[in-house]
Parts: structure tokens; sequence; C-alpha cells
């Protein structure tokens, strides 16, 4: 099954890439290797504010790097033409709004990991590095950052 067929599968439609809010590019390619800048969480297509462990649960935060998810592979589709081209995603960094005393940052970026792992089987498995930080831009509860090697 393709990866167009396994998104469709899923009821998901690619985004487009979102104008960078400052300066720096959405993508890089160097060699085999695409570095995605990091992508916050968005809700309605506003910044999904708030704070793990404050006012937000642990599944609306999954919920949320889920829907951060869809958004980079939309950047990655972009960035290769075609999803297919994805050898292996090498890595995932997830930065997580949180409280001091908040310690399931990992549990929300499995939002991210887990809808990776379903569209790229084997592929999808990645190095990962879940991060609680005191502020993300906008208000964000949480960005996401990725590495893919092509073909």
């Amino acid at each position: 099954m393709s990866i167009e067929q396994k998104l469709q599968q899923l009821g998901i439609t690619l985004p487009p890439v979102a104008v960078p809010a400052a300066a720096y590019v959405p993508f890089v390619q160097t060699g085999k290797l695409v570095f995605l800048s990091g992508h916050i969480a968005r809700k309605d297509g506003k910044p999904w504010v708030g704070q793990l462990g404050k006012n937000l649960s642990t599944e609306e935060g999954k919920a949320a790097a889920r829907a951060i998810a869809i958004d980079l592979l939309g950047t990655l589709h972009a960035a290769v033409g075609d999803l297919n081209k994805v050898k292996q995603i090498v890595k995932v960094m997830s930065l997580v709004n949180s409280t001091p005393d908040y310690t399931e940052q990992h549990l929300v970026t499995n939002g991210c990991s887990d809808l990776i792992g379903e569209v790229f089987g084997e592929a999808g498995k990645h190095a990962r590095s879940a991060f609680g930080v005191a502020q993300i831009p906008l208000g964000a509860c949480v960005e996401i950052e990725l590495i893919a090697e092509v073909e």
C-alpha cells in the first residue's frame, strides 16, 4: 500500500506548508536527510494554546501532537514531492509546554510517534526526544520537529 493510500485509509488530507512565523525556512535538505523546522500545534487554524499540567490533559496534548504529525507530513511531502521516497523517519524532537511538575511529555509525544508509525510502518520507527519547556512561541502547547532520510 502506498503512503497516499494509507493516508486516505486513515482519513487524512495533508495540509499545505505553513508560512514561517519568523526568520527560517520550513525544511532544509542536505544529502539524503531532510530537516523539518519545528511545527506548533494548531486547532481550527490557530495556535493550540495551553499548558500541560495546568489547563490541558495528557490526552489533549496527545491529540495536539497527532495534529502536528499531520502538518509535518504535509511539509515533508512538499519537501520531497512523494512520501514514498521516505526511507526512514530518523528523529522526532518534541517540546511540550508544561508545568514544572508535569512528567508525561513522552506520552504527549506518542500522539505524533504513533501516527508516523501507522503511516510509514517499519520506516516510521524513529529515535526521539521529548522535553518539558516553560513556553513555546505563540503560547502553543506542543512543538515538534522531524528528520527524515529519503531516496
